[in-house]
């Protein structure tokens, strides 16, 4: 099995130790770089399996090298970011979501719901995000809209549509169940892991997201409709 291969861009020296001690006891290799400027050096090196990301750096703010991050190539939604802050403002953790982080954990932390996070972030990545044993289609498609499993892409009219690691998993997880109302409790459910915090917000900022990416007017959505007062439904019937 190859070994994860994690890159922790995090200024406090003495928490960064434990966590890459930690996690090296766990089966994962750990860079370390303590500042954005060394971050964005290891990333342009090589493309780690996921981030672990200071929200506040010496030299850089969190949330914009989180953008750059993603604007890397070849690291669009295809490198999770796992963001850390001392900040406990739900509007921060809200923000990290909408540019792009996958997941969100405020310190101080246990350093075993690190863990947690990394293995859930992780498994939704390697898994594809269903629940079930089923054997999920190779590709969907919806119109002009398509969605390839095994290559993590989509595609909207033959353009590429940039989502993190984890709209990627809400977005075929709700299109498998095409048709069907799903609450938000069963959306995250269906793409695992957020059983370790029952954060409904975080849903409707990555459907914004996503409507963001494949929608033609996402205040106007004809692909990821929401049912008030229950959750949402990804249609049948597109373009």
């Amino acid at each position: 099995m190859t070994t994860p291969q994690l890159l922790m861009i995090e200024d406090d020296q003495r928490l960064a130790q434990m966590v890459v001690e930690y996690l090296a006891q766990s089966g994962f290799a750990v860079t370390h770089a303590g500042d954005g400027a060394g971050g964005m050096a290891a990333l342009e090196r090589q493309l780690p399996d996921l981030v672990i990301l200071d929200l506040m750096l010496p030299d850089a703010d969190g949330l914009e090298l989180c953008r750059r991050i993603r604007a890397l190539p070849g690291a669009a939604g295809k490198v999770p970011v796992l963001m850390l802050t001392a900040k406990g403002d739900p509007m921060d953790r809200i923000i990290g979501l909408e540019l792009g982080a996958d997941d969100y954990l405020p310190k101080p932390f246990e350093p075993r719901e690190l863990l947690a996070r990394i293995r859930a972030v992780l498994r939704r990545r390697g898994e594809g995000g269903l629940a079930g044993g089923a054997e999920p289609a190779r590709g969907l498609r919806f119109g002009s809209l398509e969605i390839d499993r095994d290559a993590r892409t989509v595609t909207v009219a033959g353009q590429a549509a940039e989502l993190t690691s984890y709209q990627f998993d809400l977005l075929v997880a709700m299109a498998e169940r095409a048709g069907r109302v799903l609450t938000r409790d069963q959306i995250m459910e269906a793409v695992r892991g957020r059983e370790l915090e029952a954060f409904d917000r975080s849903i409707d900022v990555h459907m914004g997201r996503i409507r963001a990416a494949i929608e033609a007017d996402p205040k106007n959505p004809k692909r990821i409709l929401t049912v008030r007062g229950v959750g949402y439904v990804f249609a049948k019937q597109q373009d």
